[in-house]
């Protein structure tokens, strides 16, 4: 059973950082490309980011580019989001997702597996 943890979610002020963190309990976890997704209220779910098995690839949404870091550590099963100068409208449910395809897709149909999610919320 595979199961995807995401922690490190809060509050914080417009310009702030946060790391999120994403915890598999996949035991082929480097064999699964990862990505991030975020869902507002009202909103569809929107791609943030993904990696590849190695990290030797990463993919960002228009949004976050130049903002947000995905990383991923194989031998500990985790998967990372550095997210700096946080604007209001990055203010969103944060997913991550593990996808059995490389390159993951930028599109959540092509994730197998998914988060519950941890919230981030950017003030003014």
């Amino acid at each position: 059973q595979v199961q995807l943890v995401e922690s490190g979610g809060g509050l914080v002020q417009a310009g702030g950082s946060l790391r999120l963190s994403c915890a598999a309990s996949i035991r082929t976890f480097s064999m699964y490309g990862m990505g991030w997704f975020r869902q507002a209220p009202g909103k569809e779910r929107e791609f943030v980011a993904a990696i590849s098995l190695s990290a030797s690839g990463t993919y960002y949404g228009d949004s976050v580019k130049g903002r947000f870091t995905i990383s991923r550590d194989n031998a500990k099963n985790t998967l990372y989001l550095q997210m700096n100068n946080l604007k209001l409208e990055d203010t969103a449910l944060y997913y991550c997702a593990a996808a059995r395809v490389t390159p993951p897709s930028l599109t959540p149909l092509g994730y197998d597996y998914w988060g519950q999610g941890t919230q981030v919320t950017v003030s003014s």
